[in-house]
């Protein structure tokens, strides 16, 4: 038996639902994730910025200072800061966790439980950048 056009549509509506609540959830996770790390890592770096931002693309990580300034924060800080940039992009992110001596996911066991969540959040509804 063949679908009729009324699935059809129906299948479609619940997968763009889904599709947008991840997108929704992912930014929320992302924001929260970067008002934790320190909002001047991210996108133009003020908290003004911050507050008008609309989507993920309005908070990429600052790499560049990231790459600076990472080297003096605590051991949990330089972590997380690493985690959320291997988000955004996995070889950059990937060399920051190596540098900042994560070997393997267990290493983000380390991390207080919010920012565990938070990490967790955006693997969840990850749906590429």
């Amino acid at each position: 038996m063949h679908p009729n056009h009324h699935d059809v549509f129906r299948a479609l509506a619940e997968a763009e639902a889904r599709e947008r609540h991840a997108t929704e959830a992912f930014f929320e996770a992302w924001k929260h994730g970067v008002e934790l790390a320190g909002v001047r890592f991210f996108g133009q770096g003020t908290r003004e910025a911050f507050d008008r931002a609309l989507t993920k693309w309005d908070l990429c990580p600052n790499i560049g200072l990231i790459k600076k300034a990472i080297g003096p924060m605590s051991s949990g800080e330089k972590i997380f800061l690493a985690a959320m940039v291997s988000v955004y992009d996995a070889r950059d992110g990937g060399a920051l966790l190596r540098r900042v001596g994560v070997q393997g996911l267990s290493d983000l066991g380390g991390l207080d439980a919010q920012r565990r969540e938070v990490i967790a959040s955006l693997l969840l509804h990850y749906a590429g950048w």
